[in-house]
C-alpha cells in the first residue's frame, strides 16, 4: 500500500487525525479575510465584462501578416475604446471592441481594412447589443437561484436543515472567492465564465455531500453513548473522508490546470481562460470549504441543540470521573491499583444500558480498544474444575 493510502486507512480507522473542528475559529477567520479581500477587489476594480454583456462589435479578418499589436492599436484609435485581439489558427485575427455603436463599428471596420490592405467587405463584423447580455445575466441569476433552492430542499430532506444551511453558506463562500479572483486578475467575464461558475457549484456540493454522508452515518445513535461529543464525531468523520476529498480535487484540478496554464497561458488560447479560471479557483475553494467551513459549521449549529448539550455534559462528567479515578489510583501501591482497576471494570456506566450503546457507538465512530482481562480465574483453585 502506498504511503498516502496507508495514511488514509489510518485516518479512516481513527488511529491518527487532525482536529479541524476544534480549530474552526481559525478557518472562519481565514475565510472571512479571503472573502473581504474578494469583495474589496470587486468593489474597487469591478468585473471586466465581456462583449456579450456590455455590447459591442467583433471583427474577424482574413489571413494576414499584420501583428495582433498593430491591429489592436488601429482598432483602438478608430473606435476610441479598448480592443482585444486574438490570433486564430489560420493566421486571421479576431478583434473585439466593447461598447461600440453601429456607426462607430463601420468606421473601425474601414480603418482595419486600410491597415490590412484588404477590401472592407472582407472583414466580417458582428454587432452585439447589450440587451442580449442582459438576457444572459438574468437567466444565469435565475438558474443560480433555482439551483440554490433545490440544494437546500434536497439536503434538508436527505440529511437535515443544519447541513443544508452549512452547504448553502459554503456555496456562497466559493462563489464569492471565485468572483473576487476574477475582479483582481482582470479576466474577461463571458458566457463561458457563467458556465464555469455553475459547474463549480456541482463540484463543491459533491465534496460537501461526501463529508455529510459520512457524518450522518457516524452520528447515528449518538445520544445513546457518552464517549464522544458531536463535534468529536464530526471531526473523526471528516478525517475519514479527508484523503478521498483531496484525491478527488487533485484529479479534477489537473486537466483544468492544463487548460488554464498551458492552453490559455503558454499556447495563447485566450478563450480558454474565462472558463478554466472559474473552474480552477472554484474547485480549490470548494475543497477548502467542504473541509474547513461546512463540517465545522454543522458542528457549531448541532452543538446548540439541547440533546447535544446534554451529551457534551455527560461526556465531560464521565471523563472527569475517569481522570479522578486514574489520579487516585496512581498514588497507591500496586495492589491498590489493581483493586481500583477491578472496581472500575465492574462499575456500570453512567447511562442505563450504556455498555451496549458504547459498543454500538464504537462501531460507528471508530474501533474501540478492548478492555484488559478481568483477572480471569481469580480465587479459582488450580487443577481441573469439577
Amino acid at each position: 500500500m502506498s504511503k498516502l493510502g496507508s495514511i488514509g486507512a489510518r485516518l479512516y480507522r481513527g488511529e491518527v487525525g487532525y482536529d479541524f473542528v476544534a480549530k474552526r475559529k481559525i478557518w472562519y477567520g481565514i475565510s472571512i479575510l479571503i472573502t473581504i479581500t474578494a469583495i474589496v477587489g470587486l468593489a474597487v476594480r469591478g468585473l471586466n465584462m465581456g462583449i456579450d454583456f456590455s455590447g459591442g462589435a467583433v471583427f474577424t479578418t482574413p489571413t494576414t501578416s499584420v501583428s495582433a499589436h498593430a491591429a489592436e492599436e488601429t482598432a483602438k484609435e478608430a473606435s476610441g475604446h479598448t480592443a482585444i485581439v486574438q490570433k486564430l489558427g489560420n493566421k486571421s485575427l479576431r478583434i473585439q471592441v466593447s461598447e461600440l455603436s453601429t456607426s462607430d463599428s463601420r468606421q473601425t471596420q474601414e480603418a482595419l481594412a486600410k491597415k490590412l490592405d484588404v477590401p472592407t467587405d472582407k472583414i466580417n463584423t458582428d454587432i452585439i447589443g447589450p440587451s442580449w447580455g442582459d438576457q444572459i445575466a438574468n437567466k444565469a441569476w435565475m438558474g443560480l437561484g433555482i439551483f440554490m433552492v433545490l440544494v437546500v430542499i434536497y439536503l434538508a430532506i436527505a440529511f437535515e436543515w443544519r447541513m443544508a444551511i452549512a452547504a448553502l453558506i459554503a456555496l456562497v463562500h466559493d462563489l464569492s472567492i471565485t468572483v473576487g479572483v476574477y475582479a483582481l486578475v482582470g479576466f474577461e467575464v463571458t458566457p463561458g465564465t457563467v458556465i464555469g461558475l455553475l459547474t463549480i457549484l456541482g463540484y463543491s456540493l459533491y465534496d460537501t455531500v461526501v463529508v455529510f454522508d459520512g457524518l450522518k452515518e457516524s452520528a447515528r445513535g449518538i445520544t445513546k453513548q457518552s464517549r464522544y461529543t458531536y463535534s468529536e464525531i464530526a471531526n473523526r468523520s471528516l478525517n475519514g473522508t479527508l484523503v478521498r476529498s483531496i484525491n478527488t480535487t487533485v484529479v479534477a484540478l489537473l486537466p483544468v490546470a492544463a487548460l488554464l496554464f498551458i492552453g490559455g497561458g503558454f499556447l495563447g488560447a485566450g478563450m480558454l481562460n474565462d472558463i478554466s479560471l472559474a473552474l480552477f479557483v472554484g474547485l480549490a475553494a470548494g475543497a477548502y470549504s467542504s473541509i474547513f467551513i461546512a463540517t465545522p459549521l454543522v458542528a457549531d449549529l448541532k452543538e446548540r441543540d439541547p440533546q447535544m448539550k446534554a451529551l457534551a455534559k455527560r461526556v465531560r462528567a464521565k471523563r472527569a470521573s475517569a481522570a479522578a479515578k486514574a489520579e487516585a489510583g496512581g498514588g497507591a501501591d500496586g495492589s491498590a491499583a489493581d483493586d481500583t482497576g477491578d472496581d472500575a471494570a465492574d462499575e456500570p456506566d453512567d447511562d442505563e444500558g450504556d455498555d451496549g450503546d458504547d459498543t454500538a457507538a464504537a462501531g460507528v465512530v471508530g474501533p474501540r480498544r478492548q478492555p484488559a482481562a478481568r483477572n480471569r480465574g481469580r480465587g479459582r483453585p488450580s487443577g481441573k474444575r469439577r
